[in-house]
Parts: C-alpha cells; structure tokens; sequence
C-alpha cells in the first residue's frame, strides 16, 4: 500500500461553482454513491452556510486526466449538491430556504435570487468550506471512500462493492438491467424510492446473475464480493447468465400480475426466490406461457401467501399450530431468520417448487425430428402434399411440423407430426394447426 498524501485547505463557494463549471469537479466518480439527501436536509445545510455556521470538511481526491487537474469528490457531495442546486447550477434543482441571517429581525425564506436581489450573494459565495485534498494510489484511495463513508448514512453493502469493484463488468450489467426494472420493483413496493437509491434493487438483480450462471440459488453475503473480485463471470458466461435474468424478470411480471396484493412476495427475499425459481424453472425446459397453467399458478400462489400470513398471526397471538399449517410455518420461518443464507433460500426454493412445478408440463427433449422419423413419416403419406397449402411436396424441400407446437409441449413423435413445406412451416410459428 502507497502513503495517501493530504492536505488540509478551504475553498469558497466560488471556486467551487468555479471548479464546477469548467469540468474540474467530478460529482459522479465511479465508486461514487447515490444522492439520498431529503429537501429537509439540503435546505438545513442552506441555512448553516447563511448562518456562518461551521461544516465538516469535504474530501477531494486530486488527479491528472489528459493532463487536465480533476477534482473527485470523496465525501461532501450532497453538500456540493445542495450548494449547487440552490444557486441554480445545476438546472432543475432549485430550492429556497427558511433562514434568518445577517441583520434580519426575523426568519424568512430565502433562495438564490432574493439574495442577488438584496446584494448579499457575496454573503454566501464567499463561505469557506473546510476541504482535505488528498493523493495517492487509486485502490488506496477507495479504501479511504470506503472508510469515509461507514459513519453518518453508511454505505450499504452494495455501495461498498459498487465503490471497490465500480469497473468489473458484471456489476456494470447488473446496473444496466436493474435500472430497466427501476419502476417495476416500486410498483410492486419490492422497494422504496431511497432502497433504490441505495442500490438495493442493484444488488437483487447481482444475486440473479449469479444463480443464473450457478443454475442454483445462493448466499449473498459472501457469494457477491467472490464474483465481484475476482470478475469471474464474463463474456459469453454474462450475456447468457443476464439474458436468462431478464428471461425471468419478465415471466414474474407477466406470470403474477397480483403479486403486489400478496404481502409475502412484496418482500426481497421472497422476491429473489421466486424469480431464481422461475429461472430453473425456464432451464429445466418447463412452459411458462400458457394462460390457464399460469392462472392457476397466480391462485396457488395467492392462497399459500394468504396461509403464510394467516400462521404469522396465529404467532403473534401465541397460538397454537395445526398440523395442516406446518408447511406455511416451515415457510415463515425461512422469512423471519438468516434469510439471505443458502440454507433458508434453499428452503424457500424447494417450498415453492413443490407448490408450482407440477402445474407446468416440460418441452420434449427432442425438438427436431429424426431422419427416421422423417423416413417413416414421407413413406407412410398417401399423399405427399403440404398440410397447410396443399403443394406438392419433393423429398429434397419437405419438413415435418408439431401439429400441437414443441414451444407448447407438443412432442417429438409421429403422432403430432405432419409434412408441411418450408414457408408454411416457417409462417406458422408457435401456433397451432
């Protein structure tokens, strides 16, 4: 590890918009943080700065890019944000704030253009702010993000890998695909607004990822920062394992539209679980499209949702359990305790297996007709001709056809097979004759 070198300073509110407007501040460094600051929060740091009053130092990490100084910011960026935003900087922003300063005899409130308006801008341009400009190698500087940022709001988990591993691509993709399904997850209040902010969602959709690559279920907790170090799932491995994500992000959307009555899945972890299961589910070959199966799935569903819940309260009034209910305690249990080990997701997992797979009928394992069967099938035809338009068809062009489609679990077998030429074939798709 390499000596980090600092120095302590103070800049102005100037040179700060200053340093903002020529593109030396950097607000956003990779390893960087969301904003959760509230208006309540932003308009107190106002009122400090309108009050003279003293402020924690900010940290700047000061770097060399295409021989250009840049400033990144380590910690003090919702302050700079703040700043910014009341003096219309940052477009969009503005915000105004009760203060009373200077000779007011009372609180009024305040924002950037009653300050021009007064002539007393210089009053708060020319705060001082108390910064620390640290140097050094760039993991070490991370390191000292990292350490920065473990008090106040700490950094979740997820923010800490964000800041250590900011440039693996996995985490990059799982960014990219957690932010397609941003409103979703609100929607189905799976998370709140500052959850999401707190990269939350982001950290669900890493632990997809890899049980996607996994073929199973896994512990977040440690299961993550592995993958995430070692960048460990690439490639080919990564598009296949985010596809296969995505795959199943949209079948629980479509599949259980009334998720968001049911308490139960409205939870992470139960979340996690049925979309990792939906995953193995879509693996394993199972048809997941049909609307009456998947109705039926909602319902079941629905009704163990309700159980669940229903056992919880039997719980809370320190009943007793039925044998009947011992599924449902079985369940809740893997809710209320270590719910994030492999253990208690597994659990969960083999549950909701046993509710849900039977419902759904597997694709044939063989999708293509064997030239055998093709044999058997052209020499057993009285008459040679297409199914579906009727032309005559010749040995070199002909192709044999799933009357019930092999998508919708139509087997590989002569029963279901019929002689068909290339365009109709192709026309016809996934439907059925």
């Amino acid at each position: 590890m390499e000596t980090i070198t600092y120095k302590a300073d103070t800049k102005t509110i100037q040179e700060i918009v200053h340093y903002f407007g020529a593109g030396m501040l950097n607000l956003e460094p990779g390893f960087q943080r969301e904003s959760v600051w509230t208006l309540s929060d932003r308009r107190k740091l106002i009122d400090s700065i309108l009050r003279t009053y003293p402020l924690p130092s900010i940290f700047i990490y000061k770097r060399e890019e295409d021989g250009e100084l840049i400033y990144d910011v380590l910690d003090g960026k919702q302050r700079i944000e703040s700043i910014l935003m009341f003096m219309g900087e940052m477009r969009g922003y503005r915000f105004d704030t009760k203060s009373q300063f200077h000779d007011m005899e009372k609180p009024e409130w305040v924002d950037w253009n009653y300050l021009r308006r007064k002539k007393q801008q210089s009053h708060f341009t020319g705060y001082e702010l108390q910064t620390i400009e640290v140097s050094g190698n760039a993991s070490d500087i991370i390191e000292l993000f990292v350490r920065i940022n473990s008090t106040g709001k700490a950094l979740t988990k997820q923010e800490r890998r964000k800041a250590k591993y900011y440039k693996c691509q996995f985490l990059k993709r799982a960014s990219q695909i957690a932010k397609r399904y941003e409103r979703y997850f609100l929607s189905l209040g799976i998370f709140s607004r500052n959850e999401i902010s707190r990269q939350k969602h982001i950290e669900l959709v890493c632990e997809l990822i890899v049980s996607a690559d996994h073929g199973d279920v896994v512990a977040s907790k440690t299961m993550l920062d592995k993958v995430m170090e070692k960048d460990s799932i690439r490639g080919r491995e990564l598009d296949k394992a985010a596809a296969a994500t995505v795959s199943a992000l949209n079948r629980v959307k479509r599949m259980f539209k009334e998720l968001k009555s049911t308490r139960l899945f409205k939870q992470h972890s139960d979340f996690y679980t049925l979309a990792a299961l939906v995953q193995k589910f879509e693996k394993e070959r199972l048809i997941l499209s049909d609307p009456k199966r998947n109705r039926l799935a909602r319902d079941l569903l629905a009704a163990f949702a309700s159980k669940v819940d229903e056992v919880r309260e039997l719980q809370k009034r320190v009943k007793g359990i039925k044998s009947e209910h011992e599924l449902y305690r079985d369940y809740l249990i893997t809710t209320q305790h270590q719910t994030d080990s492999f253990g208690q997701r597994k659990k969960r997992e083999q549950i909701l297996s046993g509710l849900l797979e039977s419902i759904f009928i597997r694709k044939d394992s063989e999708r293509i007709f064997s030239p055998e069967q093709r044999r058997i099938l052209w020499n057993m035809a009285s008459e040679r001709k297409c199914e579906k338009c009727h032309r005559k068809l010749k040995w070199e062009d002909f192709t044999v056809d799933h009357i019930h489609p092999w998508t919708k679990g139509g087997r590989t077998e002569l029963e279901n097979a019929a002689l068909m030429c290339r365009n109709c074939n192709s026309s016809k798709g996934s439907k059925r004759r």
